[in-house]
């Protein structure tokens, strides 16, 4: 069974709102088990569980949280070099377009690289000009369609990945290169 844990951090809910939209995505691919954490909730032991880590923070300055950054240096600092090889990717929430989201998802994405994870963005466009590159963003809560899907589609393909790396299974390889770059409208 695949593990996906789906961490976040908060402060006014909408990353809340996308961290449960990225667990029901993780939830789409049969067999997937599911952990859906605040970052104050959270454990080294977690991180140690889970083979794929979808990493949620509200645009901070341009960058992440705190407590996700504290997570990362002070609660898993001494994983380095224990948890090479799971899958990871981001989402965040800022207070408008422009507010830094995708460079808050960069930040994610760094972070985890340099704990040996294995990152992804998505081709997927979920509506006119609504891609998720480095990771789901949304200035606000997420309240269109588009932006649901993308959060969906973001838990989903980590679940894929998780099913497709840890449990062999290639069949949903094509399902996957089916979503890449297709546009819904």
């Amino acid at each position: 069974m695949g593990r996906v844990l789906v961490l976040y951090d908060s402060r006014t809910g909408n990353t809340k709102k996308m961290a449960q939209l990225v667990a029901e995505g993780a939830k789409r691919v049969e067999g997937t088990e599911v952990r859906l954490l605040h970052v104050d909730e959270a454990s080294k032991e977690d991180v140690l569980w889970c083979h794929g880590l979808a990493v949620g923070t509200p645009t901070n300055m341009g960058i992440v949280s705190w407590k996700i950054k504290r997570f990362f240096d002070d609660t898993i600092g001494d994983l380095w070099g224990q948890i090479d090889g799971k899958i990871g990717c981001a989402f965040s929430s800022s207070g408008g377009w422009g507010g830094g989201n995708e460079v808050a998802c960069l930040s994610v994405l760094y972070m985890l690289i340099n704990y040996g994870f294995l990152v992804f963005g998505l081709t997927d466009y979920t509506g006119k000009k609504f891609t998720l590159h480095y990771g789901a963003v949304v200035a606000g809560e997420p309240r269109s369609q588009e932006e649901k899907e993308a959060c969906l589609r973001l838990g989903e393909r980590l679940a894929q990945y998780v099913a497709v790396l840890y449990e062999g299974r290639r069949e949903l390889i094509d399902h996957i290169r089916n979503f890449g770059g297709k546009f819904p409208w």
